[in-house]
Formats: structure tokens, C-alpha cells, sequence
């Protein structure tokens, strides 16, 4: 399967010149010997690279002519009008536009020392330890209520006790998991953590107990216990994230640009 994706991939990429020889003809669709050994090539060094299995000749020769069979059985079938074609075809449009426009500014893209250090004093990875009350999936109204109360008066209840955190995370905690641990949830940051959790940790003290904090799965009682410095911190995670900010800039300044090219008008009160 990995074999003949990685071909088809390729194929789709080139078109076949006439060469040399005739090697196969597929319906009138002529792959001469010159097509066949350059794009052999090709498939030997990307699949070597990927570390998968590199095809004989007569398999290769098999996935050509499999691919023109299926593009001209397709073409009777007149899928190119296909609603599923048609989108596919729209979406390839869009990643190539956007290819052609940014692929090389973004490759440009540096990220310096002084740009890692700026985002990480804005964005720390935060320790905490967890008390998770439940809420499942599909619950009601009046289910998501009592969870909440509940989350309340256990909060207020941590809040006045004065036992280890980590005996309280075992002693009230839905997560059976993260309890082994104390409720232990390591360091996280805002690329690693719900956005609502890690706003409430970033605003918290450590060693400061918060809550409850409203998520997808339920409500969460904190106890925030650490921060790391820049030089204990993933470094590798923050240069990607300085990176994606500076490329979500050239994405958002060529569609302002694109959008006082063409007109267009949204109502967003339609969605609230």
C-alpha cells in the first residue's frame, strides 16, 4: 500500500515524454522506456529515504499501468464532474495556491534566541496537579448542573483542608488514571494543555489551589506547583510555535491582501 501511494504520488507529478521506446501502452497513453527508468529512479530515492520497501521493475511497471487504467476507466465514468472530484479538486487548488504564493517565504522563515525567549515569557510551561469531576459526553442540563455543584463544594472543601493534595486528588478525583500519580500533570504548555486550563494555571500563584475550570470534560480543582525557566523548557517546541506564529502572519497578511481584491461579506451572529 505505502509502495503504490508513494508511486501514484509521484506519477500524478509528471507527465510522460516520448522519448525513447514504447514500454506500455495503456489505452492510447504511451510510457516509453526513458519515462519508465526516470521515474524508477525517483521511486528508489523516496522510498530509501522513508526506510519502506523498494519495488522490482515489474511492480513499478504494474503501478503504471494501473494508474492509467484507472485514470482512463475514470474518464468513461466522467468522474471529473463527480461532486467528491470536483471538491477534491478545489481543495488541491487552494494547497497550491498557497504553495506557490508562500512556500518559499516561509522556508525563509529564522527564528532567533532573542524571539524564543519573548514568546516563552509570555506562554511558560506550568506544573499542576488535577481533581477531575466528570462530566460525560451527551450529558444533560441538569447532569452538567449537579457536577458542577459538585465541583464546588469540593473545591471549597480542598480549599479548607489541610491534607497533602495528592491524597485529596485520590480521595475525590473521576480520573482514575492521573490519580496514581497524585493528579500529577507534569508541565504543559499552551500548545500541550486546553486553552481554558492554561489560562487559569498562567493566572494562578504557585502552590495556589483554583477552580473549578470548566472543560470538555468536566471541571477541574488545580493546585499549581511549578514553573520552568526558558533554559528548562522545550526548546525545540518553542522555536516551532515562534515559527507557526511568523507563518500564520504571512497567511493572514495575504488574504487581507486577497480580501481588498475580492469582495466578501460574512454574519457571523448567524453561528452565536
Amino acid at each position: 500500500m505505502i509502495r503504490l501511494f508513494l508511486a501514484i504520488t509521484l506519477i500524478s507529478q509528471f507527465a510522460f515524454s516520448q522519448s525513447s521506446a514504447v514500454l506500455a501502452d495503456v489505452s492510447g497513453k504511451k510510457i516509453t522506456v526513458d519515462d519508465f527508468n526516470k521515474k524508477y529512479r525517483e521511486v528508489i530515492e523516496a522510498v530509501s529515504s522513508s526506510g519502506g520497501p523498494v519495488p522490482t521493475k515489474a511492480e513499478f511497471l504494474e503501478d503504471l499501468v494501473r494508474y492509467e487504467l484507472g485514470l482512463v476507466e475514470a474518464d468513461k465514468r466522467n468522474l471529473k464532474n463527480d461532486p467528491i472530484v470536483q471538491e477534491r479538486y478545489r481543495q488541491e487548488m487552494y494547497k497550491v495556491l498557497l504553495e506557490k504564493e508562500l512556500g518559499d517565504k516561509a522556508q525563509r522563515i529564522q527564528v532567533s534566541e532573542a524571539e524564543m525567549r519573548a514568546w516563552y515569557a509570555k506562554n511558560p510551561s506550568i506544573r499542576y496537579s488535577n481533581i477531575l469531576i466528570d462530566v460525560r459526553p451527551g450529558a444533560s442540563a441538569e447532569q452538567k448542573a449537579e457536577a458542577k455543584k459538585r465541583a464546588t463544594e469540593i473545591f471549597a472543601e480542598v480549599k479548607a483542608s489541610k491534607r497533602p493534595f495528592e491524597e485529596l486528588v485520590k480521595l475525590y478525583s473521576d480520573d482514575s488514571l492521573s490519580k496514581q500519580f497524585g493528579g500529577d500533570a507534569g508541565f504543559q504548555s499552551s500548545l500541550t494543555v486546553m486553552p481554558q486550563i492554561y489560562i487559569a494555571a498562567k493566572a494562578a500563584k504557585t502552590g495556589e489551589i483554583i477552580g473549578p475550570v470548566e472543560t470538555l470534560f468536566g471541571f477541574h480543582i488545580m493546585k499549581v506547583t511549578g514553573r520552568a525557566t526558558f533554559d528548562q523548557a522545550n526548546r525545540i517546541q518553542i522555536r516551532q510555535a515562534v515559527f507557526n506564529e511568523k507563518r500564520r502572519l504571512l497567511l493572514d497578511q495575504f488574504f487581507a491582501n486577497l480580501k481588498k481584491k475580492h469582495p466578501v461579506k460574512t454574519n457571523p451572529s448567524l453561528i452565536n
